[in-house]
């Protein structure tokens, strides 16, 4: 009961409750997938997504009183139906260039840091201060400075086994057979799905066993290898 009333406080305990939901996990051994749902700051990120759809479309928000209502259900299923819209924007807003993304994010935690809501400018003020972190030049091993940037491939995994629980497909992970030439027989990993206004994934983007690449597939263009689904939690 109370993971569920976490999930379902925007921003933060929604995000908090989603990075624990998809936790990092491996592809399989030679198919050349490394981490998937993984990343520094993907907590961070997610809250910051939230955020901007505060700031820019807080019409696409629930009712704060239906999702406490909700979440005395303790059901992630409901939560989700509830906070589907806001989601799915959430996602959408991950197919920006990250400087067009970083740059968003920026301007409504901005917006956010005027709130009237307390817990909104709160919030809104300590994300600024990690999003500062976040993009803050390090330097390597070999004492070169680079910035780690943010962890957009992680957080967008997440948010596709997030949708597929409610709108089918197939989750980050899946291991599948790609049936139309040039790679037709060919077995591949699933590390993530494109999505429309609604409905179910429209393309996914898959890995080739011993690839140096993903590649885009549509979703007639592969079928699920045997016990190989990967089913959101």
């Amino acid at each position: 009961m109370s993971d569920t009333r976490r999930a379902a406080a925007l921003p933060h305990g929604r995000a908090r409750h989603l990075v624990e939901r998809f936790p990092p996990s491996r592809g399989r051994t030679g198919s050349g997938v490394g981490s998937l749902y993984h990343g520094e700051g993907r907590e961070e990120l997610l809250a910051m997504l939230y955020i901007v759809i505060v700031a820019e479309s807080p019409g696409l928000l629930p009712e704060v009183g239906d999702l406490a209502w909700i979440a005395e259900l303790g059901e992630d299923t409901a939560l989700d139906t509830a906070c589907a819209e806001v989601d799915r924007e959430a996602r959408r807003l991950l197919d920006q260039e990250p400087l067009a993304l970083w740059s968003r994010i920026q301007k409504a935690l901005t917006v956010a840091g005027r709130s009237v809501d307390g817990q909104v400018r709160q919030e809104a003020i300590r994300q600024s201060a990690l999003l500062g972190t976040m993009m803050t030049p390090r330097l390597g091993y070999a004492g070169e400075p680079y910035v780690p940037g943010l962890p957009v491939a992680g957080v967008r995994q997440i948010l596709d086994a997030l949708l597929i629980v409610a709108d089918d497909g197939h989750a980050p992970g899946t291991r599948v057979r790609l049936l139309t030439p040039p790679h037709d027989g060919r077995s591949a990993t699933i590390i993530g799905a494109g999505w429309g206004s609604s409905g179910p994934p429209v393309g996914y983007l898959v890995w080739l066993d011993g690839a140096t690449a993903p590649l885009s597939a549509r979703p007639d263009d592969l079928i699920v290898l045997a016990d190989q689904e990967t089913v959101p939690r």
